[in-house]
């Protein structure tokens, strides 16, 4: 089967909080319209055991925006991670969406697991690839692990960038210690109740009510709703 690579969409938190529906509508219509199926990966509020509230959240908010075919899929642990009948429901999804909660937990639990590879099968396939906060943070080839206080390998679907998330409220104060921790890589500040979401061509564009910041090396550029830029 030939393939066909499908969308990232980055946001930045409060994604349930009735703020994000131009992002998440538009990755709704970019997955086939509002009988596609969407699979919610609650992993990342699994540690404090949140999975089942925070899945349930997902799941009314994408059916409050029309959304019919919505379903959580409880990849809690390594044990879920690696569940066949669980990495069969997530390959036939046409948008997946990665909650936010614990970043590392997340991360490490996806690493190299079945889920994992069924994940990135359907976005081979055109699928839309979204994530919120930590879910956002894990898609970039680095992520800032806030308990360890590390510079963490992500799952590297967004090469040589690193999301720093809640942009507007704490996540700017990442942004000075990182540029000296990971020279040269991009950092993606971004809004609560703000999606960056990318294109055929490699660019991205701005959705939501708040902006985009790119720090590189030497300069700091920001976005707002409806601007395109490049991270390459």
């Amino acid at each position: 089967m030939s393939k066909k690579m499908g969308y990232l969409l980055l946001e930045g938190g409060a994604e349930f909080g009735g703020h994000m529906a131009e992002p998440d509508v538009r990755a709704i219509e970019l997955a086939g319209g509002f009988d596609a199926p969407i699979a919610i990966l609650p992993t990342a509020a699994a540690p404090d055991n949140h999975h089942k509230r925070a899945g349930g959240n997902g799941m009314r908010w994408f059916q409050s925006l029309r959304a019919k075919n919505v379903f959580a899929v409880n990849v809690i642990d390594k044990s879920t991670a690696n569940d066949a009948t669980l990495a069969d429901q997530i390959q036939n999804a046409k948008l997946i969406y990665l909650l936010g909660g614990f970043t590392h937990y997340l991360g490490q639990t996806l690493k190299d697991s079945l889920c994992w590879e069924a994940a990135l099968a359907a976005y081979e396939h055109g699928a839309v690839m979204a994530g919120s906060s930590a879910g956002a943070m894990v898609m970039c080839e680095y992520y800032y692990d806030p308990s360890s206080r590390k510079v963490e390998r992500g799952l590297n679907l967004v090469p040589n960038a690193l999301v720093l998330p809640h942009h507007n409220t704490f996540g700017k104060g990442w942004a000075s210690s990182l540029k000296q921790l990971v020279p040269g890589v991009t950092l993606l500040g971004i809004d609560e109740r703000t999606g960056m979401l990318n294109d055929a061509d490699g660019g991205w564009s701005v959705y939501g009510g708040g902006e985009v910041t790119l720090y590189r090396s030497e300069s700091t550029a920001r976005y707002g709703r409806g601007e395109r830029f490049s991270i390459a």
